[in-house]
């Protein structure tokens, strides 16, 4: 009994320190006396939170403001250099990997290109291996530092994969499109990538670790419900219902590209016809246009022909737009429209956030076509209620996405470092399992 009442106080007062953190995080800095009301802890209770996380170098001190008549007031922040995150990318035309700090500032980034070997598995867990220690190189950290490893993949991610030699079980993924077909992607990057084994590896959606990043930072901020798209050779999205701090938050990745547009359309990649993505994911664009009888040389990667269609349809003021390359573009703003008004239709999402490389080419001009396509195919009320705009965080979303992985299971666990033989199974939220097990602070 003894025992089991010393968890309690344990896990309870890393409740308290999350929920520190956690507000320092998001909304600060903070002074102590603006801490007491938002996290519900007592004036003494945020004073030894504050000096633990202090102590250990995960606060830092902001400035100092003013107050009505007292002393002036010290503000807190979370200490960027108090630990490390990689956030890493694996996208269908390249493996992006990022080390950042707390603050998830990059401090050093690499990529390889994917275009000549496909998604062989065995040469993108190389290539992932090769790239975190080359972050960690070129950036001269510590990799004891490490507080996680975050990555974006496509596919469905299987949480409870087979048993590994460790006697742990990682993530499976099952990536039909590219050809994965329950790979143990966890255990494959554990026995490869050289980082101490309490390091823990977070495996997810890519449209997922993409809506994160735009709802913790861009777009997505403050909104009730958003629905993310993720377009790229490939296309996927993700909705997520609450803020980020609520601790009712869930967050879905979908498998919108391959909801059906066309009845007896185009072959799709993963085996099916009249799929979304058959018709407005990059790689699906250049085969279009090149069966349109495009100038294409043959070996255009899916980058390099979705440009060279872009300014075709739109050559500027001195150029005549090519119709063929028009009216793809056309036909494609409008599956694009009818999809997102499914998603309208089916969650009554505030927001829609369009993302990705080639959804970024593709929004600033078809985005007016989507919007007017979209409030056509959706139910007028939910359509009303929902805005279409385009992601704030650029080409680097995933990755930034992925990094805030590792960092929401710190935050979760009120800054301890991992344990060893730690896994790497995301929380729903940064703050949700706290507060779930720990709805009542200790003062």
């Amino acid at each position: 009994m003894a025992e089991r009442n010393r968890r309690t106080v344990r896990d309870l007062r890393r409740g308290n320190r999350a929920r520190v953190l956690q507000r320092l995080y998001f909304d600060g800095p903070l002074s102590r006396q603006e801490l007491g009301p938002v996290t519900g802890l007592s004036s003494g209770s945020i004073s030894n939170v504050v000096a633990e996380l202090s102590a250990e170098g995960l606060l830092e001190e902001a400035g100092v403001v003013d107050s009505d008549g007292g002393r002036p007031r010290t503000l807190l922040r979370v200490a960027p250099d108090g630990g490390l995150l990689v956030g890493i990318d694996i996208g269908e035309t390249r493996v992006r990997v990022e080390l950042f700090d707390l603050s998830l500032t990059e401090l050093a980034r690499t990529e390889r290109l994917l275009a000549q070997h496909g998604y062989d598995v065995e040469r993108i867990v190389a290539h992932v291996r090769t790239g975190v220690a080359d972050v960690l190189r070129d950036a001269g950290a510590d990799p004891r530092r490490l507080l996680g490893i975050g990555i974006g993949v496509p596919g469905i991610i299987e949480r409870d994969g087979p048993e590994g030699p460790d006697g742990t079980r990682g993530a499976v993924v099952h990536g039909q499109t590219i050809g994965w077909r329950a790979v143990p992607f966890e255990q494959l990057l554990r026995e490869a990538v050289d980082v101490p084994p309490e390091v823990p590896l977070f495996i997810d959606n890519g449209a997922k670790t993409l809506g994160q990043a735009e709802m913790w930072f861009g777009g997505g901020r403050g909104a009730g419900a958003a629905a993310i798209a993720l377009i790229g050779s490939g296309v996927g999205a993700c909705v997520d219902h609450g803020d980020i701090l609520d601790e009712d938050r869930t967050s879905l990745a979908l498998e919108w590209g391959h909801t059906t547009v066309q009845l007896r359309g185009r072959r799709c990649r993963c085996g099916s016809i009249g799929c979304l993505e058959a018709y407005a994911g990059a790689e699906a664009l250049r085969e279009r246009w090149r069966e349109a009888g495009s100038p294409l040389p043959e070996d255009a990667d899916d980058e390099t022909a979705l440009a060279a269609l872009l300014a075709a349809a739109y050559p500027g003021r001195r150029g005549t737009p090519d119709p063929v390359a028009l009216a793809l573009l056309d036909e494609t703003a409008e599956c694009l429209g009818a999809a997102l008004a499914d998603l309208v239709n089916l969650f009554l999402p505030e927001r829609i956030l369009i993302g990705g490389w080639a959804g970024l080419l593709l929004g600033p001009r078809l985005l007016p076509e989507i919007r007017r396509y979209a409030n056509e195919y959706a139910l007028s009320h939910a359509a009303a209620r929902t805005t279409i705009e385009m992601g704030r965080l650029g080409p680097d979303a995933v990755t930034v996405g992925a990094a805030t992985l590792p960092l929401a299971d710190f935050l979760t666990r009120g800054g301890s470092r991992p344990a060893p033989g730690a896994t790497g199974a995301p929380p729903r939220t940064a703050v949700h399992a706290v507060r779930e097990r720990h709805r009542t602070p200790v003062n």
